[in-house]
């Protein structure tokens, strides 16, 4: 409340703030048009007037955050890690990471530990199991944002995601305009969403191209470097092994570079290697990666801002967000030897 019992509106934010009503309402509806420092001013006049929109439920419950991957093996997790953390430690809020591994006992141990610290939010990046939780997790009443959902999910949980398909189709042009026919790729999980969107992205670059889509250059994989490098020794040991590879994950494409290694096979010089993700290994490997960036801080970001909001009672713009993706050319990608022979910087 401000002086004199007056309640705390917009409009008083907006005037201590030094900006426009709509400035401030577009950082209580998660918008990404407001500088850091804009967002930041704001929210700490929200927090400091304890202010709450007319629909707000109840204040916060325990200034937690939950957020739950399946696994903590990635760098992958650690940069969404980074942008919860960035957001909520602004809001004065702490962010609980958890891990369930796939097991029934760690979910059910999990969710009994978020009923008894009464969490004000949950931000899922599972894709097992997510069913499951979203009804518990409902009936708790308990808001939640799922980050690379799975599969479908009930309209009124938001989700978080990257614009694959492009980024799919992107990577795989960009392979073409060197001189590249003969392009193969390594999958993520079947089951994911963004997996089937990067490879839809690849069939089209490919058909778009006038090129024929050859299963056979199509290999699975599991978003590690293990897989990768299953997937490389099957490929590059074909009787005609492709000329460039899009893996669907960094960490595969650099599971790749080993099998290349091992045959004696030069990157870019005889083998053109595309990621995707832009992890921070990729800028360091040798030759830096040619890459899809997938904003994954600003994934993490937005899916706390959209929580905290939603535990806040408050709306949100739209329940389904893709964020854009964006090719980063380095070094392991080159024109094909008889078409050029020189690589593409």
């Amino acid at each position: 409340m401000a002086a004199g019992g007056r309640r705390v509106t917009i409009a008083t934010i907006a005037e201590a703030a030094g900006v426009s009503v709509p400035t401030v309402s577009r950082v209580l509806n998660g918008r990404t048009d407001v500088s850091p420092e804009t967002r930041d001013r704001i929210e700490h006049l929200l927090r400091e007037h304890d202010y709450r929109p007319r629909n707000s439920r109840q204040p916060l419950r325990a200034g937690l955050i939950d957020l739950v991957f399946q696994d903590l093996d990635s760098p992958w997790a650690v940069e969404l890690i980074r942008g919860v953390e960035e957001v909520t430690h602004a809001a004065g809020v702490g962010t609980v990471v958890s891990a369930i591994h796939r097991r029934t006992a760690s979910t059910r141990q999990w969710l009994q530990n978020l009923r008894a610290r009464q969490s004000d939010g949950v931000i899922l990046v599972i894709s097992d199991g997510a069913g499951p939780i979203s009804t518990e997790l409902h009936r708790l009443n308990v808001p939640m944002v799922i980050i690379d959902p799975a599969g479908g999910v009930a309209a009124d949980v938001p989700t978080i995601g990257a614009t694959n398909w492009s980024g799919g189709r992107s990577a795989t042009e960009h392979l073409i305009s060197l001189g590249h026919t003969r392009i193969g790729l390594v999958e993520g999980p079947k089951n994911l969403l963004c997996s089937r969107a990067r490879l839809d992205g690849y069939r089209a670059a490919l058909e778009e191209a006038g090129l024929r889509v050859d299963r056979r250059l199509v290999e699975p994989g599991a978003f590690n470097h293990e897989s990768g490098f299953l997937a490389g020794e099957h490929l590059l040991d074909l009787d005609e092994p492709p000329t460039a590879i899009f893996a669907s994950s960094d960490q595969m494409a650099l599971g790749l570079y080993e099998a290349a290694r091992l045959r004696g096979i030069r990157i870019p010089d005889e083998l053109s290697v595309i990621g995707f993700d832009d992890l921070p290994e990729a800028r360091w490997s040798s030759p830096p990666l040619t890459t899809v960036r997938q904003p994954l801080a600003d994934m993490g970001g937005l899916a706390a801002r959209t929580v905290l909001r939603l535990s806040r009672g408050e709306p949100i713009e739209t329940p389904r967000v893709e964020l854009a993706t964006e090719l980063v050319i380095r070094e392991s990608t080159a024109l094909l030897a008889d078409a050029g022979g020189k690589a593409a910087h």
